[in-house]
């Protein structure tokens, strides 16, 4: 009527917004919707660190902060009567996906799903029913159906491994905690050999994407590297799969960590898993190697270009050697403009520090 704008929500970091739930792009709206009143917008910020579910009242100007925690709202639906919502979050442990009805009205968080592992959830149209997709970490995706009630139980309805899969004893890589040397916790899967089968060599896996997760309790997208793993552990190496410092499922500032700066602190994680494996599993230093592909290729290059003392032999798959030549929408973001910020640019690009090889390097 007043052909005018107010603004409700301002979301600001030094680095960049985005997060679950949180729109990073011009492509993805974010979750953002109307409670039942037609007066009330739900939304999610990383406002205290971590993403959360919030409300905004339009009348009353009112905002309110409706779950908080050291976790993650993953995924948010609203039910019909759009007075309570489902949520997906990682509540119990930041490597599962657990499923919780949230009612408005009372804040209480009742747990529907919440064993170990990752369930990805559609209600059915009478809200009675849920179809579950879940898997475990030695376990791939399913489907189950199961009814929409507290604590509720699975039932599983796809089977879709062979026999020849189900025949290998796969492992469920232990998901463990070392401290980074600034005092950051780090999650990283291990794959452990046998005692009497352990050569005292180690592997250490560097996962893509910049911002994903892998030291989770779920099956991996990474599914053919996870097999590699077992093979690698059955010939006697220890494997170590770190949530480096820019991974998701931590929050924002873990998230963020990397701002200005590749080949930092993800690096310097990597070698603080190194020496967790050296002083905790008598791992020989001199005989641990590093590979990945994509990011893991980049930070495989930055470890034995950087740091090439660290690590005997590294293996870089597809693997970004000059940010400036990279793909702007997600580099710039990170590091700013190679024009305005070519400090960044340079100190995280491998190509300016070739000349420092000593180890094996395959590309």
């Amino acid at each position: 009527e007043k052909n005018t704008f107010e603004e409700i929500e301002h979301q600001h970091d030094e680095a960049w917004i985005g997060g679950p739930g949180i729109s990073s792009s011009a492509f993805d709206s974010g979750i953002i919707g109307f409670l039942g009143d037609n007066e009330t917008i739900y939304f999610q910020s990383e406002a205290t660190g971590y993403s959360h579910l919030y409300t905004y009242n339009i009348r009353t100007k009112k905002k309110t902060q409706l779950t908080k925690g050291n976790w993650e709202v993953r995924d948010v639906i609203l039910s019909i009567d759009k007075k309570t919502f489902y949520l997906t979050t990682n509540t119990t442990h930041p490597g599962n996906r657990n499923f919780y009805k949230f009612t408005v009205a009372d804040g209480v968080l009742q747990p529907i799903l919440t064993n170990d592992g990752a369930h990805e959830v559609s209600l059915s149209p009478d809200e009675r029913t849920l179809l579950v997709r879940y898997s475990f970490k030695n376990k791939p995706w399913e489907l189950y159906y199961a009814e929409n009630k507290k604590n509720t139980s699975l039932n599983q309805i796809t089977f879709s491994t062979k026999e020849e899969f189900k025949k290998y004893p796969w492992r469920t890589p232990e998901v463990i905690t070392f401290q980074a040397q600034d005092g950051i916790s780090v999650n990283a899967r291990l794959y452990k050999p046998q005692l009497e089968n352990s050569n005292k060599a180690a592997i250490i896996f560097v996962h893509g994407a910049g911002y994903l997760q892998n030291a989770h309790n779920y099956w991996s997208n990474y599914h053919r590297e996870y097999m590699f793993h077992n093979l690698l552990t059955d010939l006697g190496y220890t494997v170590l799969d770190i949530d480096y410092r820019g991974s998701d499922g931590y929050g924002r500032d873990f998230r963020t960590g990397i701002y200005r700066f590749m080949g930092g602190k993800d690096l310097t994680d990597q070698i603080d898993g190194k020496n967790y494996l050296v002083k905790n599993l008598g791992i020989d230093s001199n005989r641990v190697g590093i590979y990945g592909g994509s990011y893991g290729g980049f930070i495989t290059l930055m470890a034995m270009l950087t740091t090439p003392k660290e690590f005997a032999s590294g293996a870089a798959l597809r693997s970004v050697t000059d940010w400036a030549h990279y793909n702007h929408g997600y580099t710039s973001n990170i590091l700013n403009f190679p024009e305005t910020d070519p400090i960044a640019y340079k100190k995280s690009s491998p190509i300016y520090f070739a000349d420092n090889l000593q180890g094996n390097l395959l590309m």
